[in-house]
């Protein structure tokens, strides 16, 4: 993560901020900095994730997930990724980023994130992800469901988003995944 101070401050804050359920959505302000920008001078597309990033903990944290993840050697990992950007971000604009988990399916989680300005959203992306064990393996779902406090047939996954998810995928670490352009 190239956010070094941004992660300080969300993990400072996080800690004094208002407990949130898992299933809450966290909401937390940043504002454009000059390093953020690209040649078009306004949030390049790729500061977008990794400001995503610090939306996941802030949830995670202010949950006491996070806590918990760590005590048991878990950590989350980014298996897939969508973005959709409306509007710009420009320099020295605040701008809220708001994380929510959209569901659950039989292998990954699902978080939905909204860059917000004014009340209009100006990018909304989908993460999905899956936690891993520093000792080896995938933390089980349902293992997870209840770590989160879900109950995954109150948090269906919506259609689109395992279509997308299906279509997205690529092939296990285990099988062969040759690039060949057609």
């Amino acid at each position: 993560m190239n956010k070094l101070l941004r992660l300080w401050w969300v993990l400072v804050r996080a800690r004094r901020r208002p407990t949130l359920a898992p299933t809450d959505v966290s909401r937390v302000r940043f504002r454009v900095l000059p390093n953020d920008l690209d040649l078009q001078r306004h949030m390049n597309n790729g500061v977008y994730l990794s400001i995503m990033d610090l939306g996941r903990i802030d949830l995670m944290v202010r949950s006491g997930v996070w806590r918990e993840l760590t005590a048991r050697g878990y950590y989350p990992v980014v298996v897939s990724s969508t973005i959709t950007y409306r509007r710009s971000l420009d320099p020295w604009q605040s701008y809220e980023l708001e994380t929510r988990i959209v569901g659950l399916d039989e292998i990954a989680g699902y978080v939905e994130q909204r860059f917000v300005r004014d009340g209009e959203i100006c990018a909304r992306a989908v993460i999905k992800a899956r936690f891993l064990k520093k000792s080896g393996g995938v933390v089980p779902i349902p293992e997870l469901a209840e770590l989160f406090g879900l109950d995954p047939a109150h948090h269906p996954l919506p259609e689109w988003l395992a279509a997308w998810s299906q279509s997205a995928s690529l092939p296990s670490r285990r099988e062969p995944a040759p690039s060949v352009w057609t």
